[in-house]
């Protein structure tokens, strides 16, 4: 049964992590193929999933040695339809997949959840285009609809509640959030900004998350920010208005390129992982609400301990002997 379904600890203000930029990091890192950028599609080996395990051990370790708590994304951000369909899945294989990634979660909570560094499951769902620009728009009827089977999975398993990451423009937001209430899991909102610190159909984020909260009478639990630089939407946050008080997380990318650059990029860009963690303690400071922090494309578990280091409480020895 899902732990935390009817009441998300991070939503009490504590500290929470999450992991970095999954694809770039199996990627770059540990040498893996994703075609179509689709972790979920390394669970159809053992050697596959043996890499996820040891790629969230490195961040779920970082949490449990701070003391905080941890939401455990599932690697399905290609995990629906249209992605499955390209990868060659057949409807029933993409939502055994779609299983295996919750249970790979809940394997995971079982290993390291700790009073003080309580852990929750998200079943992360992704945008039906791509992730950086759109190509074609879907009303929220029909995002809703697009949505439902991979949300209806996540409803019938272990999760906690339903993350949806990089939209890209409100009516597919809108979409998700109606699918998710209807199949009753908590959701969250997650948009990305260009370099301007609008989204990539130009609505400012303000007004995005405004209407998201309009259409649905309020149903994403909190929002996010994911895959752009804090100097990309550092200025759209600063600007005011009550609206920022629904964003409660943040998954940054390392570098400061815009995603264009980074499209035609045939190196990982890193960043800078001090400067990160320094850049999200000035922004955690100024705006006290902010209390889910990982990483996107570029970063890693390094970006994610300065993080720790720089947002958390009091360390462990063995925290301060790995950064």
């Amino acid at each position: 049964m899902p732990q935390y379904r009817d009441r998300l600890p991070q939503l009490d203000g504590d500290l929470f992590l999450t992991d970095g930029g999954i694809e770039t990091s199996l990627i770059f890192h540990d040498g893996f193929d994703l075609p179509e950028f689709a972790a979920f599609d390394l669970l159809r080996s053992h050697e596959g999933r043996d890499g996820l395990l040891r790629y969230f051990r490195r961040y779920v370790a970082i949490a449990r040695d701070h003391g905080v708590g941890f939401v455990l994304e599932s690697a399905t951000w290609r995990a629906s339809p249209d992605w499955g369909k390209k990868l060659g899945y057949s409807t029933d294989a993409l939502a055994e997949a779609n299983h295996r990634a919750i249970d790979l979660m809940t394997e995971l909570r079982r290993e390291f959840a700790t009073a003080r560094s309580p852990m929750v499951i998200s079943g992360c769902v992704g945008p039906r285009g791509d992730g950086y620009s759109i190509q074609a728009k879907m009303t929220a009827d029909e995002a809703e609809a697009y949505h439902a089977r991979q949300i209806g999975i996540f409803a019938d398993s272990e999760a906690d509640m339903v993350t949806a990451v990089t939209m890209t423009y409100t009516d597919e937001a809108i979409g998700v959030s109606r699918a998710a209430r209807e199949a009753g899991l908590p959701v969250v909102i997650s948009f990305t900004t260009e370099t301007d610190g609008r989204l990539p159909s130009g609505e400012a984020l303000g007004s995005a998350i405004e209407a998201v909260d309009s259409a649905t009478d309020g149903a994403p639990a909190y929002y996010m920010i994911n895959c752009a630089h804090p100097t990309h939407f550092e200025e759209a946050l600063h600007s005011g208005g009550a609206w920022r008080e629904r964003i409660r997380a943040l998954r940054a990318n390392a570098s400061t390129l815009s995603h264009a650059e980074l499209d035609e990029a045939e190196e990982l860009d890193d960043g800078d992982p001090v400067d990160f963690g320094v850049r999200h303690g000035r922004l955690v400071d100024a705006f006290p609400h902010l209390n889910v922090i990982g990483g996107c494309c570029g970063t890693d578990h390094r970006h994610v301990r300065a993080v720790a280091l720089a947002c958390g409480p009091v360390v462990s020895p063995s925290a301060l002997q790995g950064a």
